[in-house]
């Protein structure tokens, strides 16, 4: 009986033992099918996927920002920022117009085809931004902080500080925002180079001073160190006529005062909205005898150039085609 009993034991354990393999074998089975089985069958969603939407703390005008992903559907309340997002190869869901142009300026209408105009950079239509859905919005303490919590109601916000010509500052920005800071730092180190290319190509020529002139309706100004193009100057290392002025952005003169515009060289350029207002102002003041008296204008150093490109588009793609303009004036081959 003792024999008996020990075999009944052994055949009840060898059971129990079976029964528990086959039980780990179909866990093991289930977990494989919930997971999608190997690991060659799985989709990935490693780091590729984590980093398309990993949060980023954008620091700006109006404090911090956090976004997450690479946004799709942008919003851009600047002249100057459309110009970035076009060279990070954005096309904006919606802009503000272009302050020349109708609505965009000649240099980017092309590219601009099909986005929705959202007024003026001073007055963006807030319900027009909303109807847009956008997934991020970019604008400017100088011309929307009082709009700034409407905006941000609407989707994340980020402003930049200023307008007056630091616009790389703007650009490496907005660059970080749209999660393309890799391909913005690009577009600023080609820039570089060519500043760096034009500035020794040219030489002692750089040492000829250059005044900035600009017509506006019913006012004239000279152009300083703080704008677009003086930004652009200083770094070049072109040489500027010394006006005694504490200003820094641009000195609205008289004609009396027109000897302090003279220079080796003079660039001017006529802000015309279409009312032919500030045309009428350049005709007026470059037929005057104070002006044509100017020993800039007897050597014949006195040259037009375009308001949009020079002034006030202020980005990055002006910036560039400014540049195209000095190797001509300079006679210098790029």
């Amino acid at each position: 009986m003792l024999h008996t009993f020990f075999n009944k034991r052994k055949f009840r354990n060898g059971s129990w033992l079976a029964v528990m393999m086959v039980m780990v074998m179909l866990t093991a089975a289930c977990g494989q099918s919930a997971t999608g089985g190997s690991n060659a069958a799985q989709p990935d969603n490693g780091a590729a996927g984590a980093s398309a939407e990993a949060s980023r703390t954008i620091k700006h005008a109006m404090g911090e920002t956090v976004l997450k992903g690479t946004p799709k559907r942008v919003v851009i309340l600047t002249n100057e920022g459309t110009e970035a997002l076009l060279a990070l190869g954005i096309k904006p869901v919606g802009a503000v117009k272009s302050f020349t142009g109708n609505p965009w300026y000649e240099h980017i209408k092309k590219d601009m085809e099909g986005v929705t105009v959202l007024g003026e950079e001073s007055q963006p239509n807030i319900e027009l931004i909303a109807s847009l859905k956008p997934d991020l919005i970019i604008g400017n303490k100088m011309r929307q902080e009082k709009v700034y919590d409407q905006l941000k109601a609407i989707a994340p916000t980020v402003f930049s500080e200023t307008l007056r010509g630091e616009w790389k500052n703007n650009f490496a920005l907005y660059a970080e925002t749209v999660n393309k800071k890799t391909e913005g730092d690009k577009v600023i180190s080609d820039f570089n180079s060519r500043i760096e290319d034009f500035k020794k190509k040219a030489g002692p020529k750089l040492n000829q001073t250059v005044s900035v002139v600009r017509f506006m309706s019913g006012k004239t100004r000279i152009y300083l160190q703080d704008t677009f193009t003086g930004i652009i100057f200083k770094e070049i290392g072109i040489a500027r006529p010394t006006l005694k002025t504490k200003e820094t952005f641009a000195e609205e003169i008289t004609k009396e005062r027109l000897p302090e515009a003279d220079a080796d060289m003079m660039l001017y350029f006529t802000y015309e909205t279409g009312d032919g207002k500030a045309t009428k102002t350049e005709q007026e003041w470059m037929n005057d005898p104070l002006w044509k008296n100017l020993n800039v204008v007897k050597n014949g150093k006195v040259y037009k150039v375009d308001d949009a490109i020079w002034n006030t588009a202020g980005g990055v793609r002006a910036a560039n085609l400014m540049l195209d303009e000095l190797y001509q004036l300079y006679e210098v081959k790029p």
